[in-house]
């Protein structure tokens, strides 16, 4: 498989906790997952629309979100309307995008290991006019972990928010400012003492860089990175974007979702197209563990009679 980034971007993860790889997926996965975007979130942009018009019929032509610029922003539950965990009741191509290889190589790179599991990953499409996206300066140690960051990177995880439009500064980019300059002035600290703290969002502001870039585009973040989300002004906008965070094997002080939790939803569109690498990201043994036994092999193809399950009953056979 062909090299996606740089020794380069992966060291600049790591001593700055943030990096953008523009182009990191090609044009027919691209295409593919734009096209599976469009039937989990159907008829949204027309929606968009008219809530847009909505809006201005009630404050005349100016939208009262492209003013958000000048306050400080904040987190709303408007801004996830379509923010959906995976699976999803479409193609295979979105349902294993979170997975894509060379994504795991990234993330076994990053954290320094073999063994990676997936423990978030969500489509999450953004409408010009649906709702206010300008947020405050955050971290996502908050949800990602009941502790704090780690001062050791490979102990925290690694976060990819992946834009899958072409997102310029007028479709939302994600803003974020490097651990160096947060750090110049007691960034972390200071956002706990305070997480309403205008001067410190001022300053934050003043080294913030944008995320910006041609369909394609990575973020590969940590949870210890000041970051935030931009509002969509451009006519008609859209972002399509996906995200996904691997952490390293038994890093319990990290987590976020309970895959099984979601045992309702079509499991099989992962399970039938999924490599076992891909699979042993969700936690899923790999061929050869001593789950699999006669009994677990016949129980699993049960629950999944389309997945190929060669590899691991290859392994049943040997033995």
């Amino acid at each position: 498989m062909e090299k996606r980034y740089t020794s380069e971007h992966v060291e600049t993860w790591r001593r700055e906790g943030a990096v953008v790889v523009p182009e990191f997926f090609e044009k027919e996965e691209i295409a593919e997952v734009i096209a599976d975007f469009d039937i989990i979130f159907p008829d949204r942009k027309v929606e968009a629309e008219a809530l847009k018009k909505k809006r201005q019929g009630e404050v005349g032509n100016k939208l009262p979100l492209q003013l958000s610029g000048k306050k400080m922003g904040k987190t709303t539950m408007e801004q996830f309307r379509n923010f959906e965990n995976i699976p999803f009741d479409c193609s295979h191509a979105l349902n294993l995008i979170a997975v894509h290889p060379a994504l795991i190589v990234f993330a076994r790179s990053a954290l320094n290991t073999e063994d990676v599991k997936l423990y978030q990953a969500q489509a999450w499409a953004k409408f010009t006019g649906e709702a206010d996206f300008d947020q405050a300066f955050h971290c996502d140690f908050g949800n990602h972990t009941l502790t704090v960051p780690s001062e050791d990177e490979c102990f925290n995880s690694i976060a990819f928010i992946i834009y899958f439009t072409d997102v310029t500064e007028a479709h939302g980019p994600t803003h974020y400012v490097n651990r160096s300059d947060s750090k110049n002035f007691d960034g972390l600290k200071r956002f706990l003492k305070h997480r309403e703290d205008l001067s410190h969002q001022k300053e934050l502001r003043s080294f913030e860089r944008s995320a910006a870039g041609p369909a394609g585009t990575l973020l590969a973040y940590g949870i210890d990175v000041f970051h935030r989300g931009t509002n969509l002004t451009a006519p008609g906008g859209y972002r399509y974007a996906v995200t996904s965070c691997f952490k390293k094997a038994g890093n319990d002080a990290i987590g976020y979702t309970a895959w099984p939790w979601h045992f309702t939803k079509p499991w099989h569109k992962i399970f039938e197209h999924a490599s076992p690498d891909q699979l042993s990201c969700f936690g899923v043994p790999l061929p050869g563990d001593s789950f699999w036994t006669d009994e677990t092999l016949a129980l699993a193809q049960l629950r999944y009679p389309n997945w190929d399950m060669s590899e691991y009953k290859s392994f049943i056979s040997l033995n």
